[in-house]
């Protein structure tokens, strides 16, 4: 196989074999210290004194983009059928328009906080704004101006597009494994590395609240559990979490519990009996 090949590219060849060999070796050094966050979900699960527990990382705002990931890969598709003349009624160019619309709107998510007030006040400018426009007879022609735009991408680019997005959301779920907190009615595990590395701080000296404050952003699941510190030279933790909603049921479930080891209450039951 190798015969001709300088010695240049058998080496480059080898490289990618060479890296894989090295993870495969690390990783049966350092299994058993590596702490990931599925591991303390079963820790957690399987721990008898904790009936109610939640673990959460912090998502990157790509993953706000997830949307447009879906519109992107639609897009794909369809220009892929359409540039080997299975689809040729579609026009690339109304294509690009909805794709851009969806990436404007994924924008606006992720540039700017709205709330329903702001929401609100934008639709009604813009439907003022469109009124104006229709009375001064000049609707028409500024919506030619967008129809004159002619947005378009060949099928490669929105697949490239949509592993872009899509690389980003992979390497936060991956970060996400080794940094993360787990909230339990006793304390607070903050982990922070792949290792068991990790900080305690008790229920007394941390507050939890949740932030849905962006209406746009709630729409598509996410929202941040925002953690506090008793301490004032410590900064709060933001944390954007998806399926917000069941996060905050089992978020205010935890903190209104305390957990009892059961070798504690055994010694509470036998010095009652006693007395």
């Amino acid at each position: 196989m190798f015969a001709g090949w300088p010695t240049a590219k058998i080496v480059v060849f080898l490289v990618p074999f060479g890296l894989i060999v090295v993870a495969a070796v690390a990783w049966l050094l350092l299994r058993n210290t590596i702490m990931t966050r599925l591991t303390m979900v079963k820790q957690l699960r399987n721990d008898p004194d904790i009936e109610d527990w939640l673990v959460v990382f912090n998502w990157t705002r790509k993953v706000l983009y997830l949307p447009t990931v879906v519109a992107s890969l639609v897009a794909f598709v369809l220009m892929n059928l359409h540039e080997h003349q299975y689809l040729t009624s579609l026009d690339p160019y109304v294509l690009g328009g909805i794709w851009l619309a969806v990436f404007f709107v994924n924008f606006l998510i992720d540039e700017y906080e709205i709330g329903v007030m702001v929401l609100l006040i934008t639709a009604l400018g813009l439907l003022a704004g469109g009124l104006w426009l229709q009375y001064m007879d000049w609707l028409k022609p500024f919506l030619a101006a967008f129809a004159r735009l002619r947005f378009s991408i060949n099928s490669i680019g929105y697949l490239v597009i949509a592993l872009i997005f899509l690389l980003a959301i992979v390497i936060s779920w991956l970060k996400g494994l080794f940094y993360y907190v787990a909230i339990t009615p006793n304390y607070l595990n903050i982990k922070s590395g792949p290792t068991e590395s990790a900080e305690q701080v008790s229920r007394e000296e941390f507050g939890t609240r949740i932030d849905t404050g962006d209406f746009l952003e709630r729409c598509l699941g996410f929202g941040r559990i925002v953690i506090t510190f008793s301490s004032p030279h410590r900064p709060p933790l933001l944390l954007l979490v998806g399926r917000i909603g069941r996060k905050a049921v089992q978020l205010e479930t935890v903190r209104s519990k305390l957990a009892i080891e059961h070798g504690q209450t055994n010694h509470e039951r036998k010095e009652g009996s006693q007395a």
